[in-house]
């Protein structure tokens, strides 16, 4: 397991990984309420984005938790979550 938090920093890298930017899109901005289809992220870039946050981090995430109606924060707070079942499940 890489972290036991996962942060913005961490997304905005796995997302640039897993399936880059729109240039339209400053991913260093202000993104954390901004649902992922207007950041340009569509459900296939979800999809390998999230492989990339389970296979790093060791935990398994809902298809839920990668729909592209939901923003940064949903995201984050859904991996933070598993890795705290992680945690408590390890002790």
């Amino acid at each position: 397991m890489a972290s036991t938090q996962f942060t913005l920093d961490d997304l905005r890298r796995i997302l640039l990984e897993a399936a880059g930017a729109d240039e339209d899109i400053d991913l260093g901005g202000d993104i954390l309420d901004t649902a992922f289809e207007v950041l340009g992220y569509e459900s296939i870039a979800l999809l390998e984005t999230g492989g990339r946050i389970e296979r790093e981090y060791g935990i398994v995430l809902d298809d839920d938790d990668l729909s592209d109606e939901l923003a940064p924060r949903d995201l984050i707070e859904a991996v933070n979550a598993q890795l705290r079942l992680a945690a408590v499940q390890a002790a």
